[in-house]
């Protein structure tokens, strides 16, 4: 490693602790009991690099007489007989301040190859992930979304039992195997409905030879299935400021809340629909007409949630897990159960010919749903993620911030910047008024948000907040320069 060793080093030394992709051990008795944990760690998440032979607890200085040839041949025996599947690390000799250091580069495995784990103490014992500096046991929920890897998961024609045929949308039903028909004429163009709904997964036989839905036909096609599954529903918050903690003046955490329902074109439409209901809407007028220019593009929603329903994990261990949709007074965070499927990673999202489907009879009965306003559900082409970066840079917003874990996945879009036309179209004279009406409708503002709203000048903002504050009206969020000190009312 060179130069980028004697780096890592120093910024360790300056942070006084390991990072998230280095592992330090002294190693000056032997191998440290808790290495097979970091091995395991580095192998289910992106990889990393362990050193031995540094002391942390001396300031990261090389360790005396640190016996490297028998370090190196117990940790490559380490790695092939106490983990299964066995680590290969690429491993190199280095010397560092005078004194040799082992360094051993760990890969990140293959999603068909994960867990690593410790061999003597099982999959769900002995499986690790990296955070932060430290390595955490894997819950019995993330192990089985890496086993999920191995093969296809078929948790989408489940049966579900006592879920009835009749409790579909016939309306629905008719619109979808026409669909089907019309692009798939010589399939089942020769098929009656219930061959039809059969042959596409939405329903299955159970084992007395009765009919009913299966979990993607029930989602897709059911008027109400919470019925059956209460929790796979959409739930949505807003809150007043940039953490769940601020409440209102009310003592309320909460400006808004709602649990959406019914099947997944309804719970998308009425996704939309809330989160219109609770963001700020400008405008520009160009010549003779005025263009509404929201906070977030409905059309960049609609398909950031589509795809959270459609991609999520639907395992038993999940049901009790809804789509969640977060506003706060600076983002939008949409956020589903399961992380990323099969070979999609977050560098690919949004490239062609990118596109792996968890759910695949669930994807398939989407692509011919109906949606509410028009067209299909989904087109499950890899698209939507290229759909919501285009719409958000047709109105000058940044790029949606993806994260990716074993368990979630999440979305987030950060609030649009007013342009220079609405700051001077929201002009007021009346800076206190207006400030204290923010306060009444928003629960909490921050001097930037007043400042973007009234285009006056830090200066100008802040002369009439600290008026405010000493008239008792208002009171900060945090104490001091805090970047993230709001104001409320008292």
């Amino acid at each position: 490693m060179g130069d980028q060793l004697s780096d890592v080093i120093d910024l360790m030394r300056l942070v006084g602790t390991d990072l998230q992709n280095f592992e330090v051990k002294s190693a000056e008795k032997g191998l440290p009991k808790s290495l097979p944990e970091t091995l395991s760690a580095f192998s289910n998440g992106s990889g990393g690099t362990i050193i031995l032979g540094l002391s942390e607890e001396q300031g990261f200085k090389p360790v005396q007489k640190f016996n490297v040839s028998k370090i190196q041949d117990a940790f490559s025996g380490l790695c092939s007989d106490k983990l299964t599947p066995p680590v290969r690390p690429e491993i190199s000799i280095e010397e560092f301040e005078g004194s040799p250091l082992l360094v051993a580069q760990i890969a990140e495995l293959p999603p068909c190859d994960k867990p690593c784990y410790i061999t003597e103490r099982g999959r769900y014992q002995g499986s690790f992930i990296r955070t932060g500096d430290g390595d955490h046991r894997l819950s019995a929920y993330e192990v089985d979304r890496l086993i999920e890897e191995h093969k296809q998961p078929r948790y989408d024609i489940d049966i579900i039992e006592d879920a009835e045929i009749d409790e579909f949308d016939p309306q629905m039903v008719n619109d979808l195997l026409k669909r089907e028909r019309a692009k798939h004429g010589s399939v089942f163009g020769r098929l009656n409905d219930e061959d039809s709904l059969l042959n596409l997964g939405a329903v299955k036989k159970d084992g007395s030879g009765h009919i009913r839905p299966t979990l993607a036909g029930l989602l897709t096609l059911a008027t109400y299935p919470q019925k059956h599954l209460p929790r796979l529903c959409v739930t949505f918050a807003s809150f007043p400021g940039t953490t769940k903690a601020e409440v209102i003046s009310s003592g309320h955490r909460l400006l808004d809340s709602e649990t959406l329902v019914g099947n997944i074109p309804t719970m998308i439409k009425d996704a939309v629909s809330v989160v219109n209901r609770n963001m700020r809407t400008g405008a520009l007028i160009e010549g003779a007409f005025r263009r509404d220019l929201p906070d977030y593009p409905p059309v960049a929603i609609r398909e950031a949630v589509a795809n959270a329903l459609m991609h999520r994990d639907y395992s038993p261990l999940s049901w009790g897990t809804p789509v969640q949709i977060n506003m706060f007074a600076d983002r939008l965070e949409i956020v589903n159960p399961g992380g990323l499927y099969g070979t999609v990673t977050i560098d690919q999202l949004g490239k062609a010919g990118t596109s792996s489907t968890r759910n695949q009879h669930l994807a398939t009965l989407l692509e011919s749903t109906p949606y509410p306003d028009g067209g299909w559900v989904v087109e499950n082409r890899g698209t939507g993620y290229q759909e919501i970066e285009a719409r958000l840079a047709q109105a000058k917003m940044a790029a949606p911030i993806p994260k990716d874990t074993i368990s979630f996945f999440s979305l987030t879009f950060s609030r649009r910047h007013l342009l220079p036309d609405e700051l001077n179209a929201n002009m007021t004279p009346d800076m206190r008024s207006a400030i204290l009406d923010m306060l009444t409708k928003n629960g909490s503002v921050s001097t930037r948000e007043i400042m973007e709203l009234s285009g006056f000048s830090r200066a100008g903002v802040m002369r009439h907040i600290n008026q405010l504050l000493a008239d008792g009206i208002i009171e900060p969020t945090e104490r001091g320069r805090s970047p993230r000190k709001r104001y409320r009312l008292r």
